[in-house]
C-alpha cells in the first residue's frame, strides 16, 4: 500500500479533534440546573453518548484514511512516445565567419538550429562539430534547455584549419549507432569542400547507409565572394575574400542521395529557416517505455464508511441524545 497524499492525514485528525471539543462540549458556558427529575439525565443516555463518541471516533479514522488516498500499484502501463535521434553535424571552420549571410554564417546557423532543436523536445539530439579536427559537443540527450545552451556556445577556432567532413560525419554516425529508435537522422551543415582528414565524405556516408541513418546535407553560404574578417587595421576591420561558389554541392547531394536524405542549398537566412522546417517534417518513429503505472485506487471505501459512521452518529445525537449542535 502507498499513500498519494499522506500529509492530508493531520488534516483529517484536526477536524477530529474540533468534532470531539464540539462533541463534549469542552468550551461551552456551564448551565446550572435544579436536580428535578426531568432534567436527570438517565444511565443510558450516558452510555449512548460514550457508545457514539467512540463510533465517531472511527469514523473519523477512517475519513484521515482515506485523505491520505491509499492505492496499490496493480501494473505498469506501456506508453508511447515518438522520437528521433538527431545528430546535428555542425562545421566551424573559418570560413563560417563569412558575412555573405548577415551577421555571419555561424550565428545565423547556430540560431536556427535553435529554434529547430527547441520545436523537437521530445527527440534526442546530439551536436557533433568540425574543422581539422572532430569533437562531440554533446552526446544523445532530451533536455532542450542543455542543447539550446551548448548551441549557443559554439565558436571557431579550437579545432584547427581545414574542413573536415569526413571524419565529422563518421564520428556523427558512430553517435547514432547505439541508439534503439528506428528513425536515425544526422544533419550535416557546412560552407566548404572536404580538405583534410581520415575518412572521405563519401566512405563516411556508407557507414550511414550501413546502420539505416538518413544524412540531410545543407550547404550554407551564397554564390558571391564572401568577405571573413582577419583583424583589425588602421583603417578598422580587415577582411579576407573567399570566392563564391565554393560548396562541394555535388558530395552534398551523393551523400544524401546515399542515405535516403535530402540536400539542400541554403544561401540567405530564410532558405536555412525552410529548410529545417522541412526537416521538421520527418516521420517518427514510437517507442515503447514503461513508466505509467496503473492504481487500484483504496480510499473509496474508507472515506464511504467514514462518512456513514459520522452521519449516523449525528442523526443519532439529534434523536436520541437531543443534542443542539
Amino acid at each position: 500500500m502507498e499513500f498519494k497524499n499522506p500529509l492530508l492525514l493531520w488534516a483529517g485528525v484536526i477536524a477530529g479533534i474540533i468534532w470531539a471539543i464540539d462533541y463534549w462540549k469542552i468550551f461551552q458556558r456551564a448551565q446550572l440546573y435544579f436536580p428535578l427529575n426531568q432534567h436527570k439525565v438517565s444511565w443510558w443516555k450516558n452510555g449512548l453518548r460514550i457508545v457514539l463518541f467512540l463510533i465517531g471516533v472511527v469514523g473519523w479514522g477512517y475519513l484521515s484514511y482515506s485523505l491520505m488516498q491509499p492505492r496499490k500499484a496493480q501494473k505498469f502501463s506501456p506508453s508511447s512516445v515518438e522520437v528521433n535521434d538527431i545528430v546535428l553535424c555542425i562545421d566551424v571552420s573559418r570560413s563560417m565567419l563569412a558575412e555573405d549571410i548577415r551577421p555571419n554564417r555561424l550565428e545565423v546557423a547556430k540560431e536556427r538550429i535553435r529554434e529547430f532543436a527547441r520545436l523537437r523536445p521530445t527527440d534526442r539530439i546530439s551536436i557533433v562539430i568540425f574543422s581539422e579536427k572532430v569533437f562531440t559537443l554533446l552526446p544523445l540527450t532530451t533536455d532542450p534547455s542543455l542543447v539550446d545552451k551548448v548551441l549557443s556556445e559554439i565558436s571557431i577556432g579550437y579545432l584547427g584549419s581545414g574542413t573536415n567532413i569526413g571524419d565529422g560525419l563518421a564520428l556523427s554516425v558512430a553517435r547514432a549507432v547505439n541508439s534503439d529508435t528506428k528513425n536515425k537522422v544526422i544533419v550535416l551543415l557546412t560552407d566548404g569542400v572536404a580538405n583534410v582528414g581520415t575518412m572521405t565524405p563519401m566512405q563516411a556516408a556508407e557507414e550511414a547507409k550501413k546502420y539505416g541513418i538518413k544524412v540531410y546535407t545543407i550547404g550554407l553560404g551564397t554564390d558571391e565572394d564572401a568577405k571573413i574578417p582577419v583583424g583589425n587595421g588602421i583603417f578598422g576591420t580587415q577582411y579576407q575574400l573567399i570566392p563564391g561558389g565554393s560548396i562541394d554541392y555535388k558530395v552534398l547531394k551523393e551523400i544524401s542521395d546515399l542515405t535516403g536524405g535530402k540536400f539542400y542549398p541554403a544561401k540567405s537566412e530564410k532558405a536555412l529557416r525552410d529548410i529545417l522546417d522541412d526537416i521538421q517534417k520527418l516521420e517518427k518513429t514510437e517507442i515503447k517505455v514503461n513508466h505509467q503505472v496503473v492504481y487500484d485506487e483504496k480510499y473509496y471505501s474508507y472515506l464511504l464508511m467514514g462518512v456513514a459512521l459520522i452521519f449516523g452518529v449525528e442523526v443519532l445525537r439529534r434523536l436520541l441524545l437531543k443534542d443542539v449542535v
